[in-house]
């Protein structure tokens, strides 16, 4: 059975997708001390391919981030923060 080409390459896209799931981690970033900082964290997040949503929390010095777990890593989100001024660390994670 022949297929066409354009239906073998809507296949392979749609497998590829199926092995990426979003995840949430909760970053501690202790550093934060005025209420613009967020502001940064957030941006930093942000730009990181794969990031979905992130929320930052100043009174908790957290943020709660979703990505794509195969397009970034819990790792990258740290060196993002930590680059804008801002070093991080995972302390909550789910799938």
């Amino acid at each position: 059975m022949k297929l066409p080409v354009a239906t073998l390459v809507a296949l392979a896209a749609s497998v590829g997708t199926a092995w990426a799931a979003p995840r949430t981690v909760t970053l501690s970033v202790p550093t934060m001390d005025c209420p613009a900082c967020p502001i940064t964290v957030k941006k930093a997040l942000t730009k990181v391919p794969g990031v979905a949503q992130a929320d930052v929390n100043f009174d908790k010095r957290e943020a709660t981030v979703t990505f794509d777990d195969a397009k970034t890593t819990a790792e990258a989100l740290t060196k993002a923060t930590k680059n804008a001024g801002y070093p991080s660390t995972v302390v909550g994670s789910s799938k």
